[in-house]
């Protein structure tokens, strides 16, 4: 075991090596990276091996997690933003209250009678119960990267992660006051109010000191990005730390309040803080799991045994389904969508740490007490840490390691627009159709133009647009819409016959760069938008109606223009004048068209809409989006 001060520095370098390495094997494959750093860690970890064991860090073990789960909870909350909530903000808020209740109850329900052991008390199965209801962001942004699910879905699972984290962590540590003999006993509510209420009161206090230095002080105008990350970062290890000086746990709380206070206000360089934050959470998320992995012996696992596999079980087939059937009730979730966010339950940093941290100190109490005291207390140490660590790993491997297959099979990934060619026409659309929710893949083989696609934030698969493979590897089969928007018309042309032939996909636009070959391009069947042509419009229109020119170009600041198709039941058999008032504010039925009209139509007021109509509807951009949610169903 290396635990001399000597080999300290290379270990913690070789884990970070390890992190980083598993982090790209993930990403290659596809799959959350925290499979890898969980079987990393195990296998580093074990008797003959034993790169890491109980006295590798000493003491400091417990200050390093606490230190890496602020900058990871900090650096959840801060993308947690408040207009995203709106997309379903019902059953947000019941997963994290009415679910996470659920989920509390049910897991202690299944562990008391899961374990026959007298060692089992209702305090400790509730205690396991209450670690067990965090998510967190450690396991669910990752799967969201590789399952891009529709925002509704992203938001309630970020959000969920985000909250139960906090509470969870409350909650698990005053509910172990009454496990822990060494603990002080206090009353459950005040614990909970007093831990909770310091974490928002120093989270708000830290992030509105950090926002006025970012906003009115000058950071040194040379090195103010570089200060302004700095700055940041020690703002969330400040508001942790001092929470937890206060109150124990209530850091988590301090950390995600101050997160989620800047990350929902106006400050400059946001866009370097989150990038430094993305690299900064990667190597810190890596290092912890991985030393927290190292910390469990297989034996701990297998020691639960038949009881253990049970709760696991019962956790992901049985109280997850219902928390998250009961919590999205009456809202705009498919049924497929439920089944989804059901699937989708994996545990984190929060239950791995604080488990950890709990059974040291349990046998740390044993050595004190001795006797018949000791071993009972040592022997829920072990329940303890077996259950949690064998309930993240199975969530984490099966839940994580088969999102996409299951969201494929459920079919809930939006369907993808494909754009071949990464120029500054591909990348320019791309942005308009990011801007409106469009899930968009640009194919670009030119590896420069890929690197600043990329910069740029948009999903590039690199290779040729022209070949079959290329094709369905970024998501053709998938597709509703493909661009073919290089500079090489013949390029644009096969991509075109390729997407509409192999794939079927329902629409193919190609770009013409040369005039005189749009009239080739559409005798073969593909809608051709000519560069010049393009041009001559856009001027036309500066020219003569300058002022929606203006609006549509500015479209996704403050207006927009959609086409939806009408499968609502409510809406079908309905005249227009009946439609109006059911649509948001500043949203209005401008066009029909379908397979009933040989052109698009400007409806009147008696005008009834018919199933497989689609309707263009204009106005205020969230306006819109509102009322495509209720054209559409929630499809």
């Amino acid at each position: 075991m290396a635990g001399s001060s000597g080999l300290l520095i290379p270990l913690v370098a070789g884990i970070i090596g390890l992190g980083v390495l598993a982090q790209v094997l993930a990403a290659r494959l596809r799959v959350p990276s925290i499979i890898f750093y969980l079987l990393v860690g195990v296998i580093i970890g074990q008797p003959g091996l034993r790169i890491i064991g109980d006295g590798t860090f000493g003491g400091a073990l417990s200050a390093i997690v606490g230190l890496a789960v602020a900058i990871i909870v900090f650096e959840g909350a801060y993308h947690l933003r408040f207009d995203r909530l709106r997309e379903a903000p019902a059953a947000t808020f019941r997963l994290v209250t009415v679910g996470a209740a659920i989920a509390l109850v049910g897991t202690a329900i299944v562990v008391k009678f899961a374990f026959s052991s007298a060692a089992v008390s209702w305090n400790l199965a509730f205690l396991i119960g209450a670690l067990l209801v965090a998510t967190g962001p450690t396991v669910i942004t990752p799967i969201l990267d590789v399952v891009p699910v529709r925002d509704r879905v992203a938001a309630a699972l970020e959000t969920e992660g985000i909250v139960n984290d906090v509470t969870a962590a409350i909650i698990a540590v005053v509910i172990f006051e009454t496990v822990n003999p060494a603990a002080s006993s206090e009353g459950l509510l005040r614990a909970f109010s007093l831990r909770l209420g310091t974490g928002l009161l120093v989270g708000l206090l830290v992030a509105g000191v950090v926002y006025y230095l970012l906003q009115y002080v000058d950071l040194s105008p040379g090195d103010a990005p570089r200060n302004s990350r700095l700055l940041v970062l020690a703002g969330a290890l400040i508001a942790y730390a001092g929470a937890n000086t206060i109150a124990t746990e209530a850091g988590v709380a301090a950390a995600a309040t101050a997160g989620m206070a800047l990350g929902n206000v106006d400050h400059p360089y946001e866009e370097d803080i989150e990038e430094f934050k993305g690299d900064i959470t990667l190597l810190v998320l890596s290092f912890v799991f991985i030393a927290l992995a190292a910390q469990l012996e297989l034996a701990s696992l297998i020691d639960v045994g038949l009881s253990g596999i049970i709760v696991v079980l019962a956790v992901a087939l049985v109280i997850r389904p219902l928390l998250v059937f009961v919590s999205a009730v009456g809202d705009r979730f498919t049924t497929n969508e439920k089944l989804f966010v059901s699937f989708v339950g994996p545990r984190g940093i929060i239950p791995a740490s604080v488990a950890t941290l709990f059974a040291v100190e349990l046998n740390a109490a044993a050595e004190e007490v001795g006797g018949a005291q000791a071993e009972l207390l040592g022997t829920q140490a072990d329940i303890l840490l077996g259950t949690v660590f064998l309930v993240i790993f199975a969530t984490a491997l099966f839940e994580g390691g088969l999102a996409r297959f299951i969201a494929e099979k459920l079919d809930v990934i939006p369907m993808r627009v494909i754009i071949v060619g990464g120029g500054q026409v591909g990348r320019a659309l791309a942005a308009r159709l990011e801007d409106r929710g469009e899930n968009v893949v640009i194919i670009e083989q030119d590896e420069a133009i890929v690197e600043r696609a990329r910069n740029e934030g948009y999903a590039v698969e690199i290779g040729d647009g022209t070949d079959t493979d290329m094709l369905r590897s970024a998501g053709a089969e998938n597709a509703k819409t493909v661009v073919a928007a290089t500079g090489d018309d013949d390029a644009n042309l096969l991509v075109s016959q390729l997407a509409s032939s192999k794939f079927g996909v329902e629409r193919v636009i190609a770009r013409a760069n040369n005039p005189d070959n749009v009239e080739a391009f559409e005798d073969l069947g593909v809608r051709t938008i000519s560069s010049a042509m393009a041009t001559a419009w856009a001027i036309d229109n500066q020219i003569e109606r300058p002022a929606i020119a203006h609006w549509m170009t500015d479209i996704g600041r403050s207006g927009d223009v959609q086409e939806v198709e009408v499968t609502n039941p409510d809406l079908i058999g309905k005249s227009i004048r009946e439609v109006g008032p059911m649509l948001p504010d500043a949203c209005l039925v401008a066009l029909v068209s379908g397979e009933g009209h040989e052109h698009a139509e400007v409806p009147t007021a008696d005008y009834v809409l018919e199933a497989g109509d689609m309707v263009t509807l204009l106005g205020r951009r969230e306006s819109v989006r509102d009322g495509m949610q209720m054209v559409s169903n929630g499809d």
